[in-house]
């Protein structure tokens, strides 16, 4: 089997701004969210039996604490946000596993996601359908790759290595040099993704640098890679079989109507007649 794992949060923002090129101002409450929910029917209709979902319930997460230019949910469109929970609730609805963060970020749920379900033999591939460079760091060979719907790429470990100079293994030590802008963090001031590569490439591990190649600015590097490592530990299911589609629940049908979208709804039953 080939398991499913979807970025939630950056699929609602791409929906909502993609709607935005064409509603000229006029957000539909629950425009984003219907889109979403097409773009998952449309891979279950392409085969996909195994899916599951991470969403940032909220933008914080422990990260906050550790360093306070990171990330929050400040300038976020209040349209936008507002499609949070409904998104959630037309997922779970829908008979999707879904994984709403709070502590942790939905880019953690896919980390952890990935690792429990590379552990099972019938496993044959994990992909990760998310742009975002800090899961890159999950890859492993031609068993656990990034998708990006965007661009249509497809990255195993050396399309990594091609696209970062780097192993997916060191991508938190790449991302602590060069900084996240997207997360709040800097980086290193005077390294760029060239430079970074090349001293990855000669010392491996930041912790492995010497002395004198960070200096003071050792511990700044080591906080932000603690920044860019994703926990894979967070206890989302137990078994595979956990994320096997089966149809929509009872739910699904106010959740059509409550979006304005009721063809969800004889989609998603088509969707599922076809399986029987």
């Amino acid at each position: 089997m080939i398991v499913h794992l979807i970025d939630g949060t950056y699929e609602i923002f791409r929906h909502f701004y993609g709607l935005r090129r064409f509603n000229k101002g006029k957000d539909q409450p629950f425009g984003a969210v219907v889109g979403v929910l097409n773009t998952i029917l449309q891979m279950i209709e392409e085969g996909a039996t195994h899916l599951g979902v991470a969403t940032d319930h909220v933008i914080e997460s422990f990260r906050n604490e550790l360093w306070t230019g990171y990330k929050t949910g400040e300038g976020i469109e209040p349209a936008l946000f507002a499609q949070f929970q409904p998104l959630e609730d037309g997922l779970a609805a829908m008979g999707i596993a879904v994984w709403p963060m709070i502590e942790l970020e939905a880019d953690d749920a896919l980390a952890s996601a990935a690792a429990i379900a590379a552990k099972d033999s019938r496993v044959q591939k994990v992909c990760i359908w998310t742009p975002d460079k800090d899961l890159s760091q999950c890859v492993r060979e031609d068993r656990i790759v990034q998708v990006d719907r965007k661009s249509k790429a497809i990255r195993n470990a050396d399309g990594v290595q091609a696209k970062f100079g780097v192993p997916p293994a060191l991508i938190p030590d790449y991302l602590a040099l060069v900084g996240d802008s997207a997360d709040g963090y800097p980086g290193i001031a005077g390294i760029g993704p060239k430079g970074a590569a090349s001293l990855i490439a000669r010392y491996n591990r930041i912790e492995d640098f010497p002395p004198q190649i960070l200096g003071e600015r050792r511990e700044l590097a080591l906080l932000f890679k603690n920044l860019a490592t994703l926990r894979t530990d967070a206890p989302l299911f137990t078994d595979v079989d956990e994320l096997q589609w089966r149809g929509s629940t009872g739910k699904f049908s106010a959740c059509s109507e409550r979006f304005g979208a009721p063809r969800l709804l004889a989609r998603a039953d088509k969707a599922s007649a076809a399986r029987v």
